[in-house]
């Protein structure tokens, strides 16, 4: 089989190529260029895109870079930016997967005439005969299915997870009997194109004027602080939160930019029942999930799972089946089975209550 393996400069991806070549697939290596700025972390600094490169030239693969700046930019950057100037929070991790490695680059990849697309991304492709099904990764501490929550059948059908039944123990020891320069490289923890010696707020000062705001007690009305900038604030946010005359900690509730006001509670007053989806952003693996049918939902990357009742009754919602800590606009909640909790049956992006 002729497989494209879209290789970051870590670790996994290296691994995920030489495993494929070892299995006698046709394996070709592509990088992305994505973020035309300055960049210090995430996987799209000048040494991921060598590490790559040099992963390859071991390996005896060919090995690519595709530029694609402009679409992230148009699908991740631009929509990153302009979702803190409304007061939500997009995961852009999430967006790239979505619309650059699981759209343009499988586009391209079957325009190229390749048979299917890997990544090393810790999840699994579970087929049952025409069916297929994204699982999570056997490693639980690495587990990326919640990164992966909006793909479809069509794209699992031609998608490889070579290192999915792996903890990542057993990928550095695989990548280091390969000979593979990437076997200790620590894993990216950072958005790609967030200078981490810089961090979000300097990013967003560059691009967008920041609003002050009013920190308000939400059971009290009291106003309890400042913030110079309302964009900063994050839904569910409790670290740099002014604790009130009780001395409890206080959570972020919610963010209103146009009117410069966050209000905050104890977790007590700020815990939730219900998260409203944006519909056109529901996406099914296969066929929708029912109205009134229970499902477990996670909300970042390594959350807590907690039991839902998917809603269509009015607004698309999750009716929690007991109180959640709240979560912020423009994240996203990935659903999966009850009955078989490591399976994904879709996404969506929360929206304003």
């Amino acid at each position: 089989m002729k497989v494209l393996v879209a290789m970051s400069g870590g670790v996994d991806s290296s691994v995920a190529a030489g495993l494929l070549l070892e299995q006698g697939h046709e394996v070709v290596g592509a990088t992305l260029k994505l973020w035309g700025g300055v960049s210090d972390s995430g996987c799209c600094s000048v040494a991921d895109v060598d590490d790559a490169r040099r992963v390859a030239q071991i390996l005896g693969i060919d090995h690519h870079v595709f530029n694609y700046t402009e679409e992230f930019n148009r699908h991740v950057v631009e929509p990153f930016v302009q979702g803190h100037v409304q007061g939500t929070s997009p995961n852009p991790c999430i967006e790239c997967n979505r619309h650059i490695k699981f759209d343009v680059l499988f586009d391209r990849a079957r325009r190229l005439g390749f048979d299917a697309v890997a990544t090393g991304h810790h999840a699994q492709v579970l087929e049952r005969g025409a069916v297929h099904e994204l699982v999570r990764g056997a490693d639980d501490q690495k587990d990326q299915s919640y990164v992966l929550g909006y793909l479809r059948e069509e794209q699992l059908a031609s998608l490889l997870l070579p290192i999915g039944a792996m903890d990542k123990s057993e990928v550095r020891i695989h990548a280091e009997r390969m000979g593979l320069r990437t076997w200790d490289k620590p894993d990216s923890q950072d958005v790609c194109f967030i200078e981490a010696s810089k961090g979000r707020e300097v990013f967003l000062r560059q691009r967008v004027p920041l609003t002050p705001a009013k920190i308000v007690d939400r059971a009290t009305g009291e106003v309890i602080g400042e913030t110079d900038a309302a964009e900063l604030m994050t839904v569910g946010q409790r670290r740099g939160i002014l604790p009130g005359r009780d001395g409890e900690k206080r959570y972020v509730a919610s963010v209103d930019v146009i009117e410069g006001r966050v209000e905050v509670g104890r977790l007590e007053d700020v815990l939730i029942m219900r998260i409203d989806l944006v519909e056109s952003s529901l996406s099914f693996t296969h066929g929708a999930v029912a109205n009134g049918e229970e499902v477990l939902v996670q909300w970042s990357a390594h959350g807590r799972v907690s039991r839902a009742r998917f809603s269509r009754e009015g607004e698309c919602a999750l009716l929690m089946s007991e109180p959640a800590r709240p979560v912020a606009p423009g994240q996203t909640v990935v659903m999966y089975r009850v009955d078989e909790p490591t399976i994904v049956v879709g996404a969506a992006i929360v929206a304003r209550p």
